[in-house]
């Protein structure tokens, strides 16, 4: 049986660091394979032939994917942030085009003054904004 007195305390700090370098290890292989299937430009057996490099050997497979295409990677990476925030921003002013019931009564009162509608009409076209929100 291990005790305390039994793991000094150096070895202690060596599992952890190597606990920590297996963590960041796998960590940099989930960055690279998913950048390796978001890719576009590469068909299918150039993403099989960087997964079989990584996997059998890894060091260098990492490296030689990190060195090979860094620009790549930052290049693909602001692009689908850029479509992120484009995504997001149109959803805003979809959001924001409809302002809701009390502009579409304003709108149909416009339309009431100005002779467009009857009073029938108006309170149809209330009832369906007050109705639909």
């Amino acid at each position: 049986m291990i005790f305390a007195a039994d793991y000094p305390l150096l070895d202690v700090f060596w599992t952890i660091l190597i606990f920590f370098s297996w963590i960041a290890w796998i960590w940099i292989l989930v960055v690279l394979l998913t950048d390796i299937f978001r890719r576009r430009d590469i068909g299918g057996f150039a993403k099989a032939a960087w997964i079989i490099f990584m996997i059998v050997l890894p060091f260098i497979g990492v490296l030689v994917y990190l060195i090979a295409q860094h620009d790549g990677m930052a290049e693909r990476n602001a692009q689908q942030a850029q479509a992120m925030e484009k995504a997001f921003d149109d959803r805003v002013q979809q959001a924001a085009a409809s302002a809701g019931p009390a502009a579409e009564i304003e709108k149909a009162e416009q339309m009431l003054s100005r002779g467009s509608i009857n009073q029938t009409e108006f309170d149809a076209l209330k009832a369906k904004a007050l109705g639909a929100h």
